[in-house]
């Protein structure tokens, strides 16, 4: 998933947050840092968010149904590794992705899952901790390798 692509989706999504969140077009452009005639605007297609609103959107409302069905249970971790182009630091603690997430491969302790929403992949180490994620498979298949090789 690319920048572009979280703001189309986020963009066509709009008016359906909005509505699932409960606020009128007034409200949601005060929460969100837009005028009204920009919501407006986005939310006939007749422009896009731009990445900083399309973050604010995911962030401020990542617990609803229309949040959680386009980027999975953790939207913040997607913004986050499409942002960064990929994160290599221990972050936070996460429930082992029993439900977004397919195993690509484990071990050695280590898991390398993909997200099947948002398609991006991440490590997580024996503990459930994400070390690291990218959209870049090649990179994360490079990562995995070596944090699983073998020292004798």
């Amino acid at each position: 998933m690319t920048r572009d692509e979280i703001i189309m989706q986020v963009s066509e999504k709009l008016r359906l947050i909005r509505t699932e969140a409960g606020y009128t077009q007034d409200k949601m452009a005060e929460i969100i840092g837009v005028s009204k005639k920009t919501l407006v605007q986005i939310e006939k297609g007749r422009v896009l968010a731009n990445w900083s609103t399309a973050v604010s959107i995911c962030a401020l409302f990542r617990e609803t149904e229309t949040v959680q069905f386009l980027f999975g249970n953790e939207p913040l971790e997607v913004l986050e590794t499409v942002a960064r182009e990929g994160i290599d630091i221990r972050k936070s603690k996460t429930f082992g992705g029993r439900i977004w997430w397919r195993i690509v491969s484990k071990k050695n302790g280590y898991i390398l899952q993909q997200n099947i929403l948002s398609k991006h992949f991440r490590i997580l180490d024996e503990r459930n901790y994400r070390i690291f994620s990218s959209i870049d498979e090649k990179l994360s298949r490079q990562r995995f390798k070596e944090l699983t090789k073998n020292e004798y």
